[in-house]
């Protein structure tokens, strides 16, 4: 399969999921939809990362006006897609659900639940019906009215919309030193750095390997 990566800046890529893809034996082609503008069609799955970017802030970024009119593309003709944080958020308001600011960052591991419906699902029901997923974010949305909540926590944590287009809130591909760089340059941390370092080294190998099992899930799911 040819699989197509729509970032937001150098450092929210694909990271641990690249190496399912390449492992996997499927093609990767990244995209930077701020530099590069409307992403191209023709792809088999399409995955969505985050960024630093928000939900109303089309003023100094209207690029994100061409990346809800691609959500919308393609959960509508069914090609497979799995939106992560900023692009679970721009594919609920693409949807027509409303995105609003967290009253405090999340920043960590957060307990999570998969609803009923996530446990059944093909892609959300690999992971534990109960686990600390990873958050990074100061924003959150509402699942869309025609979608399925997969997964709750501190905020909904997922949703699928038809039957081949994903969202989660959390972030399943990351890496140690790309969150650590996140979070340097951020003023609104709601705890120290060094505590978030010490939870990562805690907590993230056995994230990654649901990390890898869900962006797994997914490719078979799209294949």
């Amino acid at each position: 399969m040819r699989v197509l990566a729509v970032t937001h800046g150098p450092s929210v890529g694909p990271e641990i999921f690249s190496d399912v893809i390449a492992e996997d034996g499927h093609e990767l082609v990244e995209w930077e939809i701020a530099t590069r503008g409307a992403p191209p069609a023709g792809f088999d799955a399409v995955l969505v990362f985050g960024g630093d970017q928000n939900v109303g802030e089309e003023v100094e970024h209207p690029w994100l006006h061409e990346e809800y009119e691609a959500l919308r593309t393609w959960a509508g003709d069914g090609t497979p897609l799995l939106a992560v944080c900023l692009g679970a958020q721009t594919l609920a308001h693409a949807l027509g659900a409303p995105v609003q600011r967290v009253g405090s960052q999340l920043a960590g591991f957060y307990a999570t639940e998969l609803t009923d419906e996530g446990v059944a699902d093909p892609v959300l029901g690999v992971l534990p019906r109960r686990f600390e997923s990873f958050n990074a974010n100061h924003y959150w949305f509402e699942v869309p009215a025609a979608a399925t909540e997969l997964a709750t926590g501190p905020v909904p944590q997922a949703f699928r919309a038809g039957e081949r287009a994903w969202a989660v809130q959390f972030h399943p591909e990351i890496r140690r030193d790309q969150v650590l760089e996140w979070f340097r340059e951020e003023p609104e941390l709601p705890r120290p750095i060094e505590e978030i370092a010490a939870e990562l080294d805690e907590k993230l190998p056995a994230w990654q390997d649901h990390g890898r099992a869900l962006c797994r899930a997914f490719l078979e799911t799209a294949g």
